[in-house]
């Protein structure tokens, strides 16, 4: 019965990346998690975004030149040999959009869940989430996609889960 639970799991996670890459419109998964990080986080190299996204530097480089080719990102003043990279106002009007989509098309899945079932089923997700992050990197490349406006550090799940691994091993 538990490969059964495992494999309707499995149906779940399809449908979730189904209506999560309809969300995204044009873009690419990488290409929008690119945009969706710098959104959340301008600033950011591109080393940091190929680690985040999980793509390697060369793949990196040719998805941040496409998106800026499309100006939804900007480049910032150099640092030595790194180049900050930024939104432009269509990048990030394109970020609230896909989020908007996204949040729409994934609440859609719940809306069939009575309110104490929905209640039920967010804390065992929480428990999911919580159980399977290993890492702040790892927390990272999982949350790519998210409106982090929504879940902040101290809702997080997975957040919360990394900041704990993180103090244990502080404490070391």
């Amino acid at each position: 019965m538990q490969l059964l639970d495992a494999n309707k799991l499995g149906a779940l996670g399809a449908m979730i990346r189904d209506r999560t890459e309809a969300s995204l419109r044009e873009l690419s998964p990488s290409a929008a998690a690119v945009l969706s990080m710098l959104h959340f986080k301008p600033g950011l190299m591109t080393t940091e975004l190929a680690e985040v996204v999980g793509v390697s530097q060369p793949t990196a480089v040719r998805l941040i030149d496409g998106l800026e080719r499309q100006a939804l990102i900007g480049r910032g003043k150099p640092e030595g040999r790194v180049t900050p990279l930024t939104l432009t106002e269509t990048g990030h009007a394109q970020v609230r959009e896909m989020q908007a989509l996204r949040l729409a098309a994934l609440d859609g899945l719940l809306s069939v869940l009575q309110p104490d079932e929905r209640r039920r089923f967010v804390s065992m997700l929480d428990e999911i989430l919580a159980g399977a992050t290993t890492s702040r990197p790892f927390a990272r490349t999982t949350c790519r996609l998210c409106e982090h406006d929504l879940c902040g550090p101290q809702i997080c799940p997975i957040g919360c889960r990394a900041a704990e691994i993180e103090r244990k091993e502080s404490e070391r």
